[in-house]
Order: C-alpha cells, then structure tokens, then sequence
C-alpha cells in the first residue's frame, strides 16, 4: 500500500508542477510548455524563526536607511541593498516618480458618455445588469491586456462610477456652508488631494457654474496631485471644459511637501485618497506590550527581508502617543488583553514573542499637521473604505492586488515588485476623528494639548488674525448634550463638530437633483 501511495504522490507532484504560472511578454500557446530554466535555491520572503530576535544579521544593517524622497531622487528603478521603514517601503512602491504604481502602471476607469453624463441608472432593474455594465466597461476601456503578467492596471471610484451625481452632492454641501458662512465676503476656496482623472472637481465647477454663477465668480480650485501624468490629464480636461487659469490651479507635487499657507476660509477634498496613505507597521512584546517598529531590507538580488527593532521613528512614537492621549487602544487579540493572558501565552511551547502585525496609518497623522500648520481655518471632507476584503494578514491590514488579464489578484504580502501593484488600507473613521479633533486642539505642532485655557469665545482674541482659537476642535470646550436642544449650527448641544457618516447617510442628508429651472440658494449645511 505504501509504494502504491508513493506513486501517486509522485505523479501528483508532477502534475502539479505543469500549474506553476510565469509571466511571458507574448501569450503562449495552451499546449507549450513553460521555457526551460536553471533550477536555483529557492527563497522565501519570511523569517522562518518561530521566535523573534533582536539580532538583525549584520549584513542588513550595513545597507543606508533610506527614505522614499531619497529613493525618488537618486533611482530610476527599485533599489537594491537598502533599508527602509515599511512606510517608506508602501510609498516608494506607489508614487515614486520613475516606477511607481500611480507614476506608471495605474489607469482610472472612466464611466461611458460626455464629460458629465455617465451611466443611464435609470435603464437599469437591479444592481446585476449595472455590475454587467461596469464589467463591459472594463473591457472597453482595455483591461484585458495580450500579456499573461501584470498588464494595463485598471481601477475605480465612486466618482467615477456615479458621476456626475457624486460630484453634484459633494458641491452642494460644500456651497451651502459658504453661503451660510462666507459669502459674499470671502472666496470659494477649495482644495482637493490627488484628483485622478479630474472628474469631481469638473463635476463640482460646471454644478456650480450651472445653478451658483455669483459663486462660481469666487470659486479658487486647487489640485494638489503627485503624479505627472494624471496632473496633465487634470489641467487638459478641465481647461478643455472652459475652466480657466483664474478659476483652476494644479500643483504637481506631494501634499507632505506643501509649504504655503491659506489664511482664508476654504474647503479640503480627499476623495478615495488616504487609502493609499502608507502605514507603518509595528508589533508588541507578547510578555510586556513594548512596541516594535517594521522596517524591510532589500538584498543585492531584490529579495525583501523584514525585520523589527525598537520604536526610534518619531512619527510611529507620535501616532502611539497621540492614540493613548485619545484613549484608544491597540486592537490586540483576546490572549495578550491581560497580564494573566500574556504570562499563559508566553509559557505555552513555541509560542511567538511577538503579537501579529498591526498596520498604524501615520501618514494620516502627517496629514492632519499639515492641515493645522497650513490650512488654520479649513473644513475638511474625507471619503474613503471602511473596511475591505481579501486583505493581507494582520491588523487593519492592507489590500495588495494587481490585475492579470482582466482578473484582479489579491496578495498575502506587502512586500512585492515595487511599482505593479495596488497597496490600499481601511479607513478607521472614529479613530480618524477622535486624531482629528485632538491635533487640531493642539496651541503648536508640536505642543501639548492638555495646556489649560480659559473658556469663553472660539473665536481668536486676536482679530486681525481672523483666525480660530487653538482650542475649536477640543472636547474639553464642549458643554455636555442636552436631550433636544440644537446648536445654531443644527447639531445637538455638546454634539462633535467632526461627524462621520456612510455613503448613504451622506447623500440621503445633502442631495437632491437639481434641475435648471430649480432656484434659490441650498440650505442644508454640511
């Protein structure tokens, strides 16, 4: 029995190296075999220890730290014998502007019809023939490529897919809290982060320029967008639709890297953005809870090797900081919530000293000191992914995808070919808030929050600063809810001035359509 066993392992062995896939530059006939080649020592990206050393192998630590403004500046294609954090890792593989995924290899889908039209909905029964709709789009605008490695990257948002009504929406809350607000003192000033294919702001400015032409007059749009490409895109498209230099400006640089200041009232867009905002990644002591930062080296042959040490990143010190400060805590598994837990775990045989992976979004928090250093008298509208599926493993981990030949494919490894795929994370919205509102609270950028200060108006004691109070945003200032009994600005007294909500709360709250023959100014605040 046993040599029969034998057998048909072996022939099922055999089979099954027949299935192993390699890409190829021309699609090959189903009956060729793959092209021969000199059998190597595998290698595998993962620490085959069970248990975690602070040992790094001293190999490693003779490679530069590097960053992805260095990787940006000084190579054209991706780096070998190097070390980086697993942040600058996530951006060097998105944006850098010689191989990056949205420098090179994405491509936005683009809904059918003129520049504002798009999808007939109401052609559609039920959402399987609008599936059935978007996938033949996929196809038109040429995700299937001839190749059988990773082709022509192909995805969508929902601006795209529900324009121009999504952009409609969005202008309407926006332009009716600079009419209960602003107007007609100040200008419209709005920004919006990486602005892909240039949809919603061309969807935003013809609404306005349709239904709101004295605030259209005032209407300031700035693009701020990394990619050289889609920045292109953005200008032709919009000058093309008669939006001119006066009304649109386009920066093509990192929003990290934004140096000036609006002093002025204005509106901050993020639209399906900060899911691709690179995350650190840390793990904790399974004995002490002590955090240990990521950081990944890459080997004169291109083989990723990931590693841990002490926290010494300021950033990744911060986020901690500023989490503990907001009274949220890491979301640990059951076995390491409790000194007696931790202590059983530890004891069990080959039990690992470290907890599981936990992505931590500081460039989030990069974002929001920005938005206080740059913008003091901003309003912001972020959109994004609650939650997502087929995610690598681990906490608030990530999605990494690349499409073959019209089929997306999912990954169980941020650590993959920099530049060919997509690397996107969750959205924690309540813990982006409670961020939020805690750094904005903060007098400096990098002072304490908890400084004592007399209550009394939010607005700034010095008035020709025009500016809001250090303290605007902070929890501390807010008198407690009373059952019934609304703010003037609509909210419940003592109710978040930063409220989150879905899609459809969102747009069951601000939009209705709208119809030339419609008038009078909207009066549904944001």
């Amino acid at each position: 029995m046993l040599p029969t066993a034998l057998r048909q392992a072996r022939r099922c062995c055999q089979r099954r190296q027949c299935l192993k896939a390699y890409f190829a530059t021309s699609s090959i006939p189903r009956t060729d075999r793959p092209p021969f080649r000199k059998i190597n020592k595998e290698k595998f990206n993962f620490n085959p220890e069970v248990t975690f050393s602070a040992d790094v192998p001293q190999q490693y630590l003779t490679y530069p730290l590097v960053t992805s403004n260095d990787l940006a500046e000084t190579f054209n294609a991706p780096p070998t014998r190097v070390r980086m954090l697993v942040r600058d890792f996530i951006e060097d593989a998105l944006y850098n502007p010689h191989y990056g995924y949205f420098s090179k290899q994405a491509t936005i889908f683009a809904a059918p019809g003129e520049e504002n039209e798009g999808f007939d909905f109401n052609s559609f029964k039920d959402t399987t023939q609008f599936e059935t709709a978007v996938a033949s789009r996929y196809v038109e605008c040429g995700s299937l490529a001839d190749t059988n490695g990773p082709g022509k990257q192909i995805w969508h948002t929902p601006t795209e897919l529900f324009k121009p009504w999504y952009g409609q929406a969005i202008a309407q809350c926006l332009v009716s809290e600079y009419l209960l607000k602003y107007f007609p003192y100040e200008d419209f000033k709005i920004y919006e982060l990486g602005a892909g294919n240039g949809t919603l702001a061309l969807n935003i400015l013809d609404y306005l320029r349709a239904y709101y032409p004295e605030v259209y007059d005032r209407t300031v749009y700035t693009i701020i967008e990394i990619s050289a490409p889609l920045a292109k895109g953005q200008r032709t498209r919009l000058r093309r639709a008669g939006h001119g230099q006066r009304t649109v400006h386009i920066e093509h640089q990192s929003v990290f890297s934004w140096t000036k200041t609006e002093h002025a009232p204005c509106y901050i867009l993020a639209a399906e953005v900060v899911d691709n905002f690179a995350h650190d990644l840390v793990r904790y002591d399974t004995r002490t809870l002590e955090p240990f930062q990521g950081l990944v080296a890459i080997d004169a042959e291109g083989e990723f090797i990931p590693y841990y040490t002490k926290v010494n990143d300021p950033l990744v010190a911060s986020f901690l900081s500023l989490r503990q400060r907001i009274k949220r805590q890491p979301r640990l598994p059951w076995y390491l919530r409790t000194p007696l837990s931790r202590s059983v775990f530890a004891a069990l045989p080959f039990s690992p000293n470290l907890s599981p992976p936990e992505y931590i979004p500081t460039r989030q928090l990069s974002l929001l000191r920005l938005l206080r250093a740059h913008f003091p008298r901003h309003r912001l509208l972020l959109t994004d992914f609650s939650s997502l599926p087929d995610a690598v493993p681990g906490i608030n981990g990530p999605v990494v995808q690349t499409s073959v030949r019209g089929t997306m494919v999912p990954c169980q490894t941020i650590f993959v070919r920099q530049g060919y795929f997509d690397i996107l994370f969750p959205t924690a919205f309540e813990q982006l808030r409670d961020m939020y509102e805690c750094v904005l609270d903060q007098r400096t950028s990098d002072g304490p929050s908890d400084l004592m200060h007399a209550p009394g108006s939010h607005i700034s004691s010095d008035t020709s600063s025009s500016s809001l109070d250090p303290y605007f945003f902070s929890s501390s200032s807010r008198r407690s809810p009373l059952d019934g009994v609304k703010s003037a600005s609509g909210l419940p007294v003592g109710e978040r001035r930063s409220s989150v909500f879905s899609h459809a709360e969102f747009m069951g709250t601000v939009w209705r359509p709208r119809t030339r023959r419609d008038s009078g100014m909207g009066k549904i605040p944001c």
